[in-house]
């Protein structure tokens, strides 16, 4: 797995994911990681036919969640290499599907794009979690869900981001980046990103009943009552970790479904 680390920064959380990565999984194509010095661009991926590109501002590639970050990204690498239905079928298509005949509001078809990435981030996840410590990522998840419900406005706003901070891809195909929650975090999305690092930790049993992100969340979902919290760490919780395309754009499509109709 070849590794290959530009511009001005550490090389070693890179390649000390690539390191872990490769005890288990390899990418066929090699990674060009370049670090940037603009601090908005935290994570941005992209494919080529010969390799694939990590694009990361020098702020994140110092921070303590940067070799997490990586084997998070090098999974996606990984799922793209492989033609994981989760990245292969069209979000655009089964957004559509699951919002016929229905009229939704930008800022809530913006959250249904963040809902597909979450679905995205679980199989991702599936892949590193299963060599690496979980300690710092469940840590960061409980920071930015409590700045969340900390800084939730009385208006939501038109855009959202996800519990891990990034801003998710969108209809204009934006990609993820791993910023803390802004101030005015909307509360509908912020209770979706709390049941989805409910899903995911209870998923890989990362922490116990009495963990305080349990509270974070029905404070969360408190402020949110149109969202049926339990409905959707349950779906992020059980997703099939090897569906086929069928049934991964029915679990696409029924997820929108239940967020456009919450």
């Amino acid at each position: 797995m070849d590794v290959e680390v530009r511009g001005v920064g550490p090389a070693q959380p890179f390649l000390g994911a690539r390191d872990i990565f490769a005890t288990e999984r390899t990418l066929a194509r090699p990674v060009t990681v370049r670090i940037v010095d603009d601090p908005d661009e935290r994570t941005r991926v992209g494919h080529t036919d010969d390799r694939h590109w990590l694009t990361i501002s020098r702020q994140a590639a110092t921070s303590a969640m940067a070799r997490e970050l990586a084997l998070h990204e090098f999974a996606h690498m990984h799922h793209y290499e492989q033609e994981h239905p989760s990245h292969t079928q069209s979000t655009k298509e089964a957004i559509f599907l699951g919002l016929a005949g229905r009229t939704v509001e930008q800022r809530k078809l913006t959250h249904c794009y963040q809902i597909a990435n979450h679905m995205k981030d679980i199989y991702a996840d599936d892949l590193w979690l299963d060599v690496a410590p979980a300690d710092k990522l469940v840590a960061f998840l409980e920071s930015s869900l409590a700045g969340a419900v900390a800084d939730r406005p009385h208006d939501p706003p038109a855009s959202g981001r996800d519990v891990r901070g990034r801003t998710r891809e969108s209809p204009t195909g934006r990609l993820p980046t791993w910023k803390r929650l802004t101030p005015a975090a909307d509360p509908e999305i912020t209770a979706v990103n709390a049941a989805f690092a409910l899903g995911l930790v209870e998923r890989h049993d990362l922490i116990g009943d009495g963990h305080r992100l349990y509270d974070l969340a029905h404070a969360a979902a408190a402020d949110a009552p149109e969202i049926d919290l339990e409905q959707f760490k349950e779906t992020f919780r059980s997703l099939d970790r090897d569906p086929d395309e069928s049934e991964y754009r029915k679990a696409l499509v029924d997820v929108t479904r239940a967020y456009a109709s919450g």
